[in-house]
């Protein structure tokens, strides 16, 4: 049996949102993989001493450690996860998914040297980073995407009557959040209905930060905080649209669900997201920090029920090509 050591963040149980190490590890698992996790402890330190140690015990056993890289603190837990793997010659395999990593390579290149030159090979989700990668002279680079299990998201195509938004997301300033109220306040102001509905945890203080603006605003926004992935996919029955507001973004699993759920997206062309979504063809994309552009994509499909319609079906179909059954054969390639 092949054995993974997965070293991430693996904080659900501390009330943070479920990342890729979850999901990512848990299908690996249920196709006969050894899978040995690091690390759930909150303390930053005490995370990566855990991560450092789980490695090093394992260095016996393990045949590929798989690192979840970003592009803020956690490069840095990449940094020294890989180190340890390039000292004891275990095979390493970084998971590149901080939507800003193409501008870590510029500001850290050395470090990014030693971390990505020496992986065995470099996952990306998405083609965006594997050409920002490969644009930097990297070469080891392949893709595969995030995935969703697409049976637990009933498809249920939506009409933007009324304007009911929902926003889903770790509560960060990388993410914007402040934006989605920005556009409820815009909409209201041109007299439209409208509601928001925001999902997720907070991250960086942003939650309050967003409860206060839209105090400030005079908008009535509904939080939340943290919810199952069951719980969201209920909830979102009774909304009709879904806003994407970051500022930087790779792939994220949020957008690909919610064009899985049948609402229509609206989100900002930053980092990935064009490579995901197809600007008019299965969803919409706007310049970034514009609530005015947000507010006209959201009333075109409001407007117009069969452009509407013919999105929502285009975005389930692309959502259905990142099902685990999909992606499952690409992860056996590259362990094999």
């Amino acid at each position: 049996m092949t054995h993974l050591v997965y070293i991430g963040n693996k904080l659900t149980n501390t009330g943070k949102t479920a990342t890729t190490i979850d999901t990512l590890g848990c299908g690996l698992e249920q196709s006969g993989y050894k899978v040995t996790y690091a690390s759930s402890y909150t303390n930053i330190v005490l995370r990566l001493i855990d991560m450092l140690w789980t490695v090093f015990k394992h260095r016996t056993t393990v045949d590929y450690v798989l690192i979840d890289t970003y592009s803020t603190l956690n490069f840095y837990y990449a940094y020294a996860v890989s180190a340890i793997c390039r000292l004891l010659k275990l095979k390493y395999i970084p998971i590149l998914h901080g939507g800003n990593l193409p501008e870590r390579l510029k500001t850290s290149p050395k470090l990014s040297a030693a971390i990505f030159n020496n992986a065995y090979v470099n996952v990306s989700p998405s083609h965006y980073v594997k050409s920002s990668f490969e644009r930097s002279g990297y070469t080891n680079i392949i893709v595969i995407p995030n995935s969703i299990t697409i049976a637990s998201y009933p498809f249920t195509p939506r009409r933007v009557a009324p304007i009911k938004m929902l926003w889903v997301r770790s509560f960060s300033k990388l993410y914007h959040p402040k934006l989605a109220v920005d556009v409820l306040h815009l909409l209201e102001k041109k007299g439209y209905k409208a509601s928001l509905c925001m999902v997720g945890p907070d991250n960086d203080g942003s939650l309050e930060e967003t409860k206060a603006y839209a105090n400030t605003l005079g908008v009535s926004v509904t939080f939340t905080g943290k919810l199952s992935k069951p719980e969201w996919i209920l909830l979102s029955e009774a909304y009709t649209v879904f806003i994407n507001t970051t500022n930087f973004d790779n792939t994220p699993v949020s957008v690909i669900e919610a064009m899985a759920l049948g609402l229509p997206i609206v989100s900002t062309n930053v980092g990935g997201m064009p490579f995901l979504i197809d600007h008019s063809t299965d969803g919409l994309l706007v310049p970034p920090n514009s609530p005015e552009a947000f507010v006209d994509a959201i009333l075109k499909y409001k407007k117009d029920d069969t452009f509407c319609k013919a999105v929502i079906k285009n975005a389930r179909t692309k959502a259905e090509s990142f099902d685990w059954t999909t992606v499952k054969p690409l992860w056996k390639a590259a362990l094999k």
